[in-house]
């Protein structure tokens, strides 16, 4: 972790790129950041613009400032883009165009990293290793043959030095959060921390390639009966934690004149996108989080290829049930039944008025029913509902938020394929068949079964558990009956940092009032 000196350097070199590509005062805009606060960081960051970091042109300003800070700065933007109620639509709108493209690092980087994780006679191994073909913001992937079986394979290693470039920058991120808690008004409701935190969460992931090469392993065994899906194989003999060895598939981009060209039924390709999107969320609890075009090929047998599996999703079975009756809900027109799922699964607080919310629901479906095939939008469907429920009281949820903006990227593949694709029609059969095959007869017969099998096993010790729990409330029945001892005085240091405290806190706040009143 860096020093403050340092974090603080950090802020405002960043702040000087930010302000050079003109991306901060977007930013300021889009945190509500007004008075005094925006004075002040105008004032410290415009005369060091001239030392921040130009940034590609092509780019709009907020993807282009994030792209001269680095690697880093790049895939906090492509987690951001995932998160529009935190950094609002227009910050999203420019993040999408960071591209997931940068200059690669040398091949004999590259092979110098395969010889540090597999000694100095990887090359018995490998044969035919190329230049790269693919340069992210974390990792960059190499044709090559793995000798042992004469197979074509990727061979996806980390950027060097990319984990303590991680580390310094993640310091710099919680640093840079703290300043927005204590700046922005809205802060406390978009808890920047908490994004961090997240970010860093998903960044530890990827950064151990193990980890993504046991992901596209549980994915193709969750898919193994569908012939619509190409997943992958790992070659666990070329995994280290810095280096993954897949099995290499060759296909045709999404692009809809090449697949059109070659024969392809685009409007097939697109239902079968979403309809095979929504079966591993509901079915599997487990889906693909960035399936962009980049990231899909269609094979030569037909099949849909998914590559990269560093960001996935989880649901939960009581989430994935409580997602299906909604959206059937949506789809039957069933607003009441939708409306008490949401207060069943504890997403809005029991004291709101459960009619007035279905009202909010009809609100949201009829005008998205009265539209045509190619207007329609289950991404629009997921933003509006999530937009009601914070009314009502939901606290953001990522696992919703990360399902919702998968649905957003599906839904623009989809319809970049076929304009006219109705969304509604691919969903509904996936829905429908999840809703009878786990709300019916069967899966009750199976939930009993379950908890039968749960009380056989804890039979034995249910009395012990009962007699805990009468020792439990009587302790805590005999620590509300008595009186709470009184509290020690503080010492004399504390008492003084915090008369100090205080008297600081009454002069800022005085000097930001005589700010904010004045005419700037």
């Amino acid at each position: 972790m860096l020093s403050a000196p340092a974090q603080i350097w950090r802020l405002l070199r960043t702040g000087a790129t930010f302000e050079r590509t003109g991306a901060l005062t977007r930013l300021l805009d889009t945190f509500e950041i007004g008075g005094a606060p925006r004075l002040a960081i105008r004032l410290i960051t415009r005369p060091v613009g001239l030392f921040g970091r130009r940034g590609d042109p092509g780019l709009p300003p907020i993807a282009r400032a994030l792209q001269a800070m680095g690697p880093a700065y790049v895939k906090f933007g492509q987690i951001l883009s995932t998160r529009p109620d935190v950094v609002g639509g227009e910050v999203v709108r420019q993040l999408r165009y960071l591209q997931d493209r940068l200059p690669p690092f040398s091949r004999e980087e590259a092979l110098a990293a395969l010889r540090r994780d597999f000694g100095a006679d990887v090359m018995d191994r490998i044969e035919n290793f190329g230049d790269s073909v693919a340069a992210a913001s974390i990792a960059q992937v190499h044709p090559a043959i793995w000798k042992p079986t004469g197979e074509k394979v990727a061979i996806k290693i980390l950027r060097p030095g990319i984990e303590r470039k991680f580390r310094r920058d993640i310091g710099a991120f919680y640093f840079i959060a703290g300043v927005v808690d204590a700046l922005a008004p809205g802060a406390k409701r978009l808890r920047p921390k908490d994004v961090v935190a997240h970010f860093e969460e998903v960044v530890n992931t990827e950064l151990d390639l193990r980890l993504e090469a046991a992901a596209a392993g549980e994915f193709a065994e969750n898919t193994r009966k569908d012939n619509r899906l190409r997943v992958p194989k790992a070659v666990w003999d070329g995994c280290s934690r810095r280096v993954m060895t897949q099995e290499w598939l060759s296909g045709t981009p999404l692009d809809p004149d090449r697949l059109a060209a070659e024969g392809r039924d685009v409007a097939l390709i697109a239902n079968t996108l979403i309809s095979t999107f929504l079966t591993h969320a509901l079915r599997d609890g487990f889906f693909h989080a960035d399936m962009h075009q980049g990231n899909l090929r269609i094979a030569p047998d037909g099949r849909l290829i998914i590559l990269d599996y560093g960001i996935m999703g989880r649901l939960d079975r009581l989430t994935r049930r409580h997602y299906a009756e909604i959206l059937y809900g949506f789809l039957t027109r069933d607003y009441r039944r939708a409306a008490e799922v949401h207060f069943e699964a504890g997403y809005v607080p029991p004291d709101r008025n459960v009619d007035k919310f279905a009202q909010a629901l009809r609100a949201i479906g009829e005008p998205i029913f009265d539209q045509s095939a190619n207007q329609i939008s289950m991404a629009n469907l997921l933003a509006y509902l999530f937009e009601t429920t914070e009314r009502f009281g939901m606290e953001t949820r990522t696992e919703l938020i990360l399902l919702q903006r998968t649905m957003v990227v599906v839904e623009g593949v989809a319809r970049s394929l076929d304009p006219n694709a109705n969304l509604f029609d691919a969903a509904r059969p996936v829905v429908e068949d999840w809703i009878h095959a786990n709300l019916g007869p069967a899966q009750l017969a199976r939930d009993m079964a379950e908890t039968a099998q749960i009380l056989s096993r804890i039979g034995t010790r249910l009395p012990g558990l009962a007699n805990e729990l009468v020792m439990l409330a009587e302790e805590a029945r005999t620590r509300r009956t008595d009186p709470p001892p009184p509290p020690p005085p503080p010492p004399a240091r504390r008492r003084a940092f915090l008369l100090g405290g205080a008297a600081g806190a009454a002069l800022l706040a005085l000097a930001l009032w005589l700010a904010d009143a004045a005419p700037f």
